[in-house]
């Protein structure tokens, strides 16, 4: 059976207009084209699609089945040839995106309805990863671009923007941990405490620390989701993004008076000076600036 894309174009606009003329005026054809392309689906189908009345078309019983199937195949239709013509464009199909959670949440929704809305037929991919593991991410190709809590200082194949947002930082423990009791915390204080620190799976480098009291005991975790959970177990204290610990922290946290803290965070975009982004990384790019 080879059904042709026009024969059940024919059939959709005829069932919804009522009449083979109107559907030929709709299609810009002449209603003998409608016509014969509706009969060719009846035979190939095997079926009567329309009862032919004097004033109007009426589907029949099997038509009224097979429509929302003609529907289905039309707006696949649809998507193919829009997918094929932003190929032919140079549009990338796929685009990752190495994504920490030091941004913020209500901003990315804000840019995934952007690109849904924009590029409905793109494959997205979004990775959770945090410091070096999004530089290599993106380094490796594996993402596109990257989001990050901006570094001092990138390699010389990452290129990087800073975006218009910060997140803020603070230091937590579980409620009822000796920590939560103090009113005021101290460094010293930190120290005689397990630190729960941010760690990298491409990278790990303890001695990049810079949180007070962190010459210590410590465990590690390579997002910050790991790092609440383990704080809110009563394991220690960790540097947590208040939007997380809001979202996720049940009320089990307590977050601690000290020094310097809550502190803010400012976040850079990161991308491949090795890889040319292709349109849709562009725009995506373009709009994480702008906002």
């Amino acid at each position: 059976m080879n059904i042709s894309p026009e024969s059940l174009q024919a059939f959709a606009q005829a069932a919804n207009c009522g009449s083979l003329s109107a559907a030929a005026r709709r299609l810009g054809k002449s209603q003998s084209t409608v016509s014969e392309a509706v009969a060719r689906l009846e035979i190939d189908l095997g079926v009567a699609l329309f009862e032919r009345g004097p004033r109007k078309l009426q589907l029949t019983e099997a038509g009224a089945s097979l429509l929302a199937y003609a529907d289905e195949v039309l707006c696949a239709s649809d998507r193919l040839a829009r997918h094929a013509a932003a190929l032919a464009r140079g549009q990338e199909p796929r685009l990752t995106l190495a994504l920490s959670d030091a941004y913020q949440p209500k901003h990315y929704e804000a840019r995934l309805q952007e690109l849904d809305q924009r590029f409905p037929d793109l494959q997205f991919e979004s990775l959770i990863a945090e410091q070096a593991d999004v530089l290599d991410l993106v380094s490796q190709g594996r993402a596109q671009l990257g989001l990050i809590a901006a570094q001092p200082a990138y390699p010389p194949h990452i290129a990087h923007a800073r975006l218009h947002m910060s997140s803020e930082f603070g230091l937590f423990t579980a409620k009822g941990h000796p920590l939560s009791e103090l009113a005021q915390v101290r460094p010293e204080d930190l120290s005689h405490w397990r630190l729960l620190r941010l760690s990298s799976v491409a990278n790990d480098d303890p001695s990049s620390d810079v949180l007070p009291g962190s010459g210590g005991r410590c465990w590690a975790a390579p997002d910050y989701l790991m790092l609440l959970e383990m704080a809110r177990l009563g394991f220690g204290w960790a540097e947590l993004p208040r939007q997380l610990v809001d979202a996720y922290g049940f009320s089990g946290l307590q977050e601690l008076r000290c020094s310097g803290w809550p502190r803010r965070v400012t976040v850079d975009a990161v991308w491949s000076r090795q890889r040319e982004l292709g349109p849709v990384a562009a725009w995506l790019l373009e709009r994480l600036l702008q906002a």
